[in-house]
Order: structure tokens, then C-alpha cells, then sequence
């Protein structure tokens, strides 16, 4: 049975301050932004997991490797610096929130193409409509 591993980071973005919850099941990594307003307290935290952890609307799950301990600071900075070099600056939390991104703007324009081919077909039934109000004759 896999371990899951959930951690909450809250840090600043002007001017907002922001949290970011993590889950990791086994190798795989999904993630959730939340949009706390003014600096949160504690309890605040706490009460908003208690009360909304529920509702909260994860990323879907990206291939994520564990991360094993160095033995000591240079090996780990050579490594972090290899790693930047082999995928980028991002860290794997802001790749899946890239990917949620992704994924509700092509759910929005899949709407928005519905609701216009909607509207295109309601106005062409009103046109037909009309033309045979015309050809009724009086």
C-alpha cells in the first residue's frame, strides 16, 4: 500500500498570500493553489483544512520521483544544480498547477464552443422562421 504524503506551503505573492497543498501517493504528485487574501494565522489555517480540505480541487497526478537524502551539502548542491540544468527552473508543484491550468482553459473553450454553436443554431432556426412568416402571404 502506497504512503500519502500531503504538506501545505503558504508564502506571499503580491498581494496576496497563497497556499499550496502538495499530496504525493507513492510516485505520483498532485497539487491544489488556495488564495488566503491577508496573512493568515494558525488557526486560520487549520480551521480552512478542517472545515474545506473536502472541496479542494487537486491537479491531476504527475509522475514525481522520491527524493533521497544526500550525505553531506556540496553533494546536494551538486545535485540541485543538475537537476535545474537537466528540467528547468519549476519545481514539480508549479508543473502540475501548469497542467490544471491547461486543463480548465481547454474545458473552458470546449464550453464556449458549445454555447456558440448553440446560439448559431438558434439563430438559423428563427431565420427559417421568419422566411416562412414571409411566404404565408396575406
Amino acid at each position: 500500500m502506497d504512503r500519502v504524503n500531503e504538506t501545505l506551503t503558504v508564502f506571499f505573492e503580491d498581494p496576496f498570500w497563497i497556499g499550496v497543498f502538495e499530496r504525493r501517493t507513492g510516485e505520483k504528485l498532485s497539487v491544489c493553489r488556495i488564495v488566503f487574501g491577508a496573512e493568515p494565522k494558525e488557526y486560520e489555517i487549520y480551521d480552512f483544512i478542517l472545515r474545506h480540505y473536502k472541496d479542494l480541487e487537486f491537479s491531476p497526478p504527475v509522475q514525481s520521483d522520491r527524493k533521497e537524502k544526500a550525505d553531506n551539502p556540496k553533494r546536494r548542491q551538486r545535485s540541485a544544480r543538475r537537476q535545474v540544468r537537466q528540467t528547468g527552473i519549476g519545481t514539480k508543484s508549479q508543473q502540475a498547477l501548469q497542467k490544471q491550468r491547461e486543463m480548465l482553459k481547454e474545458e473552458c473553450q470546449r464550453r464556449r464552443k458549445e454555447k456558440k454553436e448553440i446560439w448559431k443554431r438558434q439563430k438559423f432556426i428563427l431565420k427559417q422562421q421568419k422566411r416562412k412568416e414571409k411566404h404565408k402571404g396575406h
